[in-house]
């Protein structure tokens, strides 16, 4: 888990910015090349009339094609985990059927105990279903599409990094997701994130009221771009 949860506060304070000002901010820090760090867009918010949602990863992955292998069943143990987490938590589960979205590891069942164990939302490369009862619960799902049947599901594993459309999310990873997609946020930078979309936010204003302004100058607008990006390199 993470070193240094954040507070109360400082989650809230993130969830007042979308995930496109939250990439843009985590730029500043230069941790990571723009192009990672985020799930690509088939990975979709199937409630995107939602806010944003903050939390750590839960991590699970699972089948569910038809097999006739016997095992045991680990959903004890991975609800114990679950439940042992600092929230607010978010599962994230890995489909390991080819292709995934065979069946749905969540649907009404599964997201009110998550809800009642601290997660805020269910983040997955396959499908999740029960999408009115699930909305209800207020209870985020990103997935590629809904599905109808749960058909064999079964855990494989839980507790470990998994990877989601070639992007590995650890557990413990702190997430932010929204209508736009899904974000995993650096911890280096996590507790001074939300200045630093403070920040995005009041270097950009300029170039907005420029191009509002009924005396729209194209030179002036340019002038301004250039010093926002000096500043931001700063």
């Amino acid at each position: 888990m993470p070193p240094q949860l954040l507070s109360t506060e400082q989650l809230d304070a993130l969830k007042r910015y979308n995930t496109p000002t939250i990439s843009n901010a985590i730029e500043i820090f230069n941790i990571r090349p723009r192009h990672l760090g985020f799930l690509p867009h088939r990975i979709r918010s199937l409630f995107p009339d939602f806010g944003p949602m903050v939390g750590y990863a839960v991590t699970s992955r699972t089948r569910a094609a038809f097999s006739t292998e016997k095992a045991d069943d680990p959903t004890p143990d991975y609800l114990r985990y679950v439940a042992a987490q600092p929230g607010p938590k978010i599962a994230v589960g890995q489909d390991l059927d080819d292709p995934p979205g065979l069946g749905a590891q969540f649907g009404e069942v599964n997201a009110t105990i998550h809800k009642k164990l601290g997660c805020v939302g269910h983040i997955t490369d396959g499908c999740p279903r029960d999408l009115d009862e699930v909305h209800a619960l207020g209870f985020q799902l990103f997935g590629l599409n809904p599905c109808v049947s749960h058909a064999y599901v079964r855990l494989v594993d839980f507790g470990k990094p998994v990877e989601l459309a070639g992007v590995e999310i650890r557990p413990g990873d702190l997430i932010h997701a929204d209508k736009h997609g899904v974000c995993v946020v650096p911890l280096e930078c996590a507790a001074k994130l939300a200045d630093a979309c403070a920040e995005v936010e009041r270097l950009e204003r300029p170039l907005l009221e420029i191009c509002r302004s009924d005396d729209f100058d194209l030179e002036e607008y340019i002038r301004r771009r250039s010093e926002m990006k000096v500043k931001i390199r700063e």
